[in-house]
């Protein structure tokens, strides 16, 4: 099986930074692209950012400008930088990937338990 864990949430001030990073283990053959989703309260699960293994990057409208996603593959771990963090960015935000099991096979995207941001004063 797969597993995703992710760390570096917290708590922190309006205006302030963090780095969550996200980490795969497990038997798999390789990770295709891997990103982050965020989930407030009473809301859907919305993109964040996703970087493919050839390092082509997406970022949602809202946080364009503010983080950067970037991918260490040897780790096979998947970092997001967060700047100028505002209050509305606070929600449970999610580590994805997408994995082929063995050569050639169908691809599984699999979910990381959560790391809890929370942006306040």
């Amino acid at each position: 099986q797969v597993q995703l864990v992710e760390s570096g949430g917290g708590l922190v001030q309006p205006g302030g930074s963090l780095r969550l990073s996200c980490a795969a283990s497990g038997r798999f053959f390789s990770i295709d692209a891997m990103g982050w989703y965020r989930q407030a309260p009473g809301k859907q699960r919305e993109l964040v950012a996703t970087i493919t293994n050839s390092g082509a990057t997406n970022y949602a409208d809202s946080l364009k400008g503010r983080c950067a996603i970037s991918r260490d593959i040897a780790k096979k771990t998947v970092y997001l930088q967060m700047n100028s963090l505002k209050p509305e960015d606070t929600a449970v935000y999610y580590c994805n990937a997408d994995v082929r099991r063995t050569t050639g096979g169908r691809i599984y995207g699999y979910w990381g338990q959560g790391t809890q941001v929370t942006v306040s004063s």
